[in-house]
């Protein structure tokens, strides 16, 4: 046992805490929209922490130690260019903000309301299949960490019977993840995901320092130093021969980031719980920094760890996990328990504790929240289209709780069965990619393009979901067909090939079909999203009129769904034209700081410019210098150094701001829950 009574405190303490906000948010429950969405009243501080640490989970963490472990600095380097793509999509509101004024509680409901029915109910049950699958081997993987990580025996024998620690420990952790879920569907989950999220990123940056304190940085550059060129873990222009996780890997999640923004359903429940359309935005902008103290734990930690594994000083350490770990016969699993094992070893007494109720937490918030989607889509998705009669809010709920219950069966049954053969990151890609390979197209289609046709949308999420399941049986096979040969393309790739094929089949089929069309059978855009004339008034957001005028020129706008600026009027011009006023107003709104935002918004927003314009300018001219001159490998760990100076104060910083604009957002939220009325047609139904 690794663990003291005093560590195990820590886990008590924090379940405790969950717990308690679990009961807390269970009286505000009172509609299936509640359980659904928080009937719609989360501010931009809850949304984005609750869903930062719901994406995180315990399965992440040891799937980006995984990452980082083997590709070191250099993948952090191109995350700096990922930066720049980060804030373009979230400050423009890129498919979030048009999602949210669609009013949809999910995305096949939002495709029911742009396509069809059945197109609703098919892609319903293929992000459903698609989900369970993926989320199949998370009790397994955390399961075996929580073994390894805490010293746990094989078997524990309860009431004269061995019974194994691996099933007891899967067993334990979905019930209380049920537990959650059940009580308070996605008001707890927001509440307790929100109290999670602050303390997993408390613990992140004191372990952080703590390793960053123990590990001297000569002893880490040694290490390092010792990687051949083409595998560098210090320089990433000498890195290109890094297997798997490289340049094209990064370069393949920026495509997928922007392509399949909102594509994945796993955290369905916090796409539309935004109390409007520009708070969603706003909690999108703001995520820009939620991440900062999770990557600095992530990346300090596997370098670290590996410094560990491959440095003379540590050999005996290093022997002891080798040992510890070839229990496993998987290749795969032996890598996703390396850094936790190094962990347990260097932790001491209360960090360990506090990392393990991380964990706990982790699992709990992650797992409540896919349980509560994947649930929550075939209800809604399958089951609530097909019906003719509509469910009571009474029976509405059971059937969610039943089908929650139902996921989390087959994801125990799954974790039983299936053996994994690949990096954790790399089967999320395959198997997320049955829906997501299409779902990109049929979403950014369905928003932006009037034109998009429902025969497209079929061709589309047929394409991408085809790709994706033949490589899964190839994935699974080709050792088998070609005599132990491993398969020569990872499920990063496969991803790409999906998405590709699923863009050129949406694209060419909707021009063929719609150059039938005329122009009253496209899309009515302005009833998709509730403006002008079918403005409910549910949403201040969702329709605003802006009417300026200048001395020689009159402009009449309207906001589009992005938070950029239509211009719908005439405009008429005499004399010498204000083109520049007009530019003035174009330019606000793009960069996300229009009329829907406060002092205060455009404040942050521009903090987030300086902010991520940094980091690309130390991009850029790290790149020419590279360019121009051999830079050593001791340059480059002065300047990793460095950057770890920098991101730990910002996450000191960022953690007073979060938990500060959180809990008054808590405040807000139970208030508008307590006093809203509740609509029970609000159920997910689209009228004929």
């Amino acid at each position: 046992m690794n663990l003291t009574p005093i560590d195990y405190g820590f886990v008590a303490a924090i379940l405790a805490l969950l717990l308690w906000g679990v009961l807390k948010s269970r009286s505000y429950m009172r509609g299936v929209s509640d359980f659904l969405a928080a009937g719609r009243t989360a501010g931009r501080y809850t949304i984005c922490v609750s869903q930062g640490i719901a994406m995180l989970g315990a399965i992440t963490i040891i799937a980006n130690f995984e990452l980082y472990y083997q590709s070191g600095f250099p993948m952090m380097w191109w995350e700096f260019l990922m930066s720049i793509v980060i804030l373009v999509v979230t400050v423009s509101g890129w498919v979030v903000y048009r999602f949210r004024l669609t009013r949809a509680l999910t995305m096949a409901q939002f495709f029911e309301m742009r396509y069809s029915r059945n197109f609703r109910v098919f892609t319903g049950l293929l992000a459903w299949i698609s989900g369970i699958i993926n989320y199949g081997i998370y009790p397994a993987v955390s399961a075996r960490f929580f073994i390894y990580f805490c010293g746990l025996p094989p078997s524990i024998e309860i009431v004269g019977v061995q019974v194994s620690t691996f099933v007891l420990i899967m067993i334990c952790l979905l019930a209380t993840a049920l537990v959650f879920v059940f009580l308070g569907g996605q008001i707890a989950v927001i509440f307790t995901d929100f109290i999670q999220g602050i303390f997993v990123s408390v613990v992140f940056v004191v372990i952080t320092i703590y390793f960053l304190l123990y590990f001297d940085s000569t002893t880490i550059f040694e290490t390092l130093n010792q990687r051949p060129d083409g595998s560098s873990y210090l320089n990433p222009f000498k890195a290109g021969e890094t297997r798997d996780f490289n340049f094209w890997f990064f370069l393949i999640g920026v495509v997928g980031y922007i392509y399949n923004m909102l594509s994945w359903q796993g955290t369905q429940g916090y796409n539309s719980s935004a109390s409007s359309a520009h708070e969603a935005r706003m909690a999108q902008i703001l995520s820009n920094w939620r991440q900062i103290p999770q990557m600095i734990f992530l990346l300090a930690i596997a370098v670290c760890a590996y410094t560990v594994m491959h440095h003379p000083d540590y050999a005996s350490q290093a022997e002891s996990v080798t040992t510890l770990i070839s229990s496993e016969s998987s290749q795969a699993v032996q890598s996703q328990l390396t850094v936790p094992v190094v962990l347990s070893l260097f932790l001491p007494i209360g960090l360990m504790g506090a990392f393990a109720a991380v964990m706990v937490g982790a699992f709990i918030t992650t797992n409540d929240t896919y349980l509560h989607s994947w649930g929550s889509i075939f209800v809604q998705d399958v089951i609530i289209p097909l019906r003719k009669k509509p469910l009571t809010s009474r029976q509405h709920i059971f059937y969610l709780r039943l089908s929650i219950l139902f996921v989390a069966a087959f994801a125990f049954c799954f974790s039983l069965i299936f053996q994994q053969t690949e990096y954790i990151l790399l089967f999320f890609a395959i198997t997320g990619a049955i829906y997501a390979g299409g779902s990109g197209s049929v979403i950014i289609g369905g928003l932006y393009w009037r034109r998009g046709t429902t025969s497209a949308a079929w061709s589309a999420m047929i394409s991408g979901a085809v790709v994706s399941v033949g490589g899964i049986i190839c994935q699974q096979n080709w050792s088998t067909w070609f005599a132990g040969a491993e398969f020569p393309i990872n499920g990063q790739v496969f991803w790409f090939i999906a998405i590709v094929s699923s863009i050129f089949v949406y694209i060419t089929i909707s021009l063929a079909s719609s150059y039938f069309y005329k122009d009253n059978e496209l899309c009515d855009m302005d009833r998709l999203f509730h403006r002008k004339k079918y403005s409910s008034g549910k949403d201040k957001s969702a329709t605003a009129a802006i009417s300026r005028s200048a001395k020689t020129a009159v402009v009449t706008t309207t906001s589009n769904i992005t938070g950029t600026s239509n211009i719908t009027g005439t405009c008429s011009f005499s004399g010498t034209s204000s083109f520049s006023k007009l530019f003035k107003i174009r330019f606000k709104e793009i960069f996300g700081m229009g009329h829907e935002f406060t002092r205060g918004d455009r404040f942050i927003c521009r903090l987030t410019y300086l902010w991520v314009l940094g980091w690309i300018l130390v991009f850029i001219f790290g790149s020419i210098f590279n360019i121009f001159c051999d830079v050593s490998n001791h340059t480059w760990m002065f300047f990793w150094y460095i950057f770890f100076i920098i991101r730990v104060i910002a996450a000191v910083g960022i953690i007073i701001w979060f938990t500060i604009g959180g809990i008054l957002d808590i405040k807000k939220m139970f208030n508008r829950l307590d006093t809203m009325q509740r609509d029970d047609s609000d159920d997910g139904r689209v009228a004929e």
